[in-house]
Formats: structure tokens, sequence, C-alpha cells
């Protein structure tokens, strides 16, 4: 099993998510978006798979200030902006073995196992 984790280190939620892992002793690979961000084409697949609205980082400074126009935007458009900023992607981002299962870190105990196949 391989869980690749995306994000930034200072992240709040991304430290609870690292501590929780590190707990359960579940192996996991860090990618800090902000060094690296996704390639387009990785981001679409996760677009694809978990949509675009989970995916928003709502309740970041670059979300904030795009304009208003950005709540009639369609999955391209987003995909475009993510690729563009990766501070718009929410955090973390949990891949399984190549697939996009979880984003963000604020569910149940029970449903975060689940989708991490835990």
């Amino acid at each position: 099993m391989s869980i690749q984790v995306y994000g930034i280190p200072n992240c709040g939620t991304c430290k609870k998510a690292f501590k929780w892992l590190e707990d359960k002793s579940v192996e996991y690979e860090f990618i800090n978006t902000k060094e690296i961000p996704p390639a387009r084409e990785i981001i679409q697949s996760w677009v694809d798979t978990l949509g675009s609205k989970a995916m928003r980082n709502t309740s970041g400074q670059s979300y904030r200030a795009l304009d208003d126009q950005k709540q009639t935007w369609a999955n391209e458009q987003w995909v475009e902006a993510f690729a563009k900023d990766a501070m718009l992607l929410k955090r973390p981002l949990f891949v399984k073995d190549g697939t996009p299962v979880l984003v963000g870190f604020r569910d149940k105990e029970d449903w975060i196992r689940e989708k991490l196949g835990l």
C-alpha cells in the first residue's frame, strides 16, 4: 500500500493528519505542494474522482482573492486555477495507490480509516 499526502508543512490540518498517521504507524510520503505543485494532469484526475468542490480551500487567501465569478466556474476552470495556484487546493489530500481517496481531515476517524483502507 502506498499513501501520498499532499499539503504544506505549516498547515495545522496537515500536522494533525501527519500525527494521526504516525500514531497509527501508517507509512506515507509527504509532497509539499508549495515546493512541488502537482501537474495539471494529476489535478484533472483528482477533480474527476473527488470533484472540484471538495478540493477547494475556501478558507485560504488565494480563494478569497478570486472574484465572484468563481461561483459559476466549471470543473475545467477549477483545474486551471488549481494548477496555477496550489494554495487553492484543500489540504491535506490523500492519494492511495495512485487514486485520490480523501481531501481534508475533519471527518470521523472511522470514515478516514475506511477511505485510507486501514
